[in-house]
């Protein structure tokens, strides 16, 4: 019996010539599309196209943002800004809190213990 590898065309097969067409020209065009995307020139053509892009989406994006805040506000919901000022307030008296009992267990501590009465 002879060894069958899966790269091996059928005779039989009426698609295993375009099979192995098909891969060799993704294989080609693989190895062109990863030479072309590692070039200098790739990298600064896409870096100016981004840089274009959120310049003229950075008026849009403030519009909605606008909106948004309206619309929130007459649906009496929180803002992003509001959510981030109350994380920040909380997070504020939580430290508060551990240094209170951070101090209250340095009292306790250095101070004498009762002698315990018979």
């Amino acid at each position: 019996m002879s060894q069958h590898r899966p790269d091996d065309t059928n005779p039989m097969d009426p698609f295993g010539m375009m099979k192995g067409l098909r891969d060799a020209n993704l294989d080609a065009w693989s190895k062109m599309m990863q030479q072309f995307v590692n070039t200098e020139g790739y990298a600064q053509a896409t870096g100016k196209m981004l840089d274009t892009y959120l310049t003229t989406s950075a008026p849009f994006r403030k519009l909605i943002e606008q909106s948004m805040a309206q619309v929130l506000a007459q649906l009496n919901m929180p803002t992003r800004s509001d959510v981030t000022s109350l994380a920040e307030r909380l997070t504020n008296i939580e430290m508060r809190l551990d240094d209170l009992d951070a101090k209250l267990d340095s009292l306790l501590e250095s101070k004498p213990s009762k002698p315990e009465q018979e």
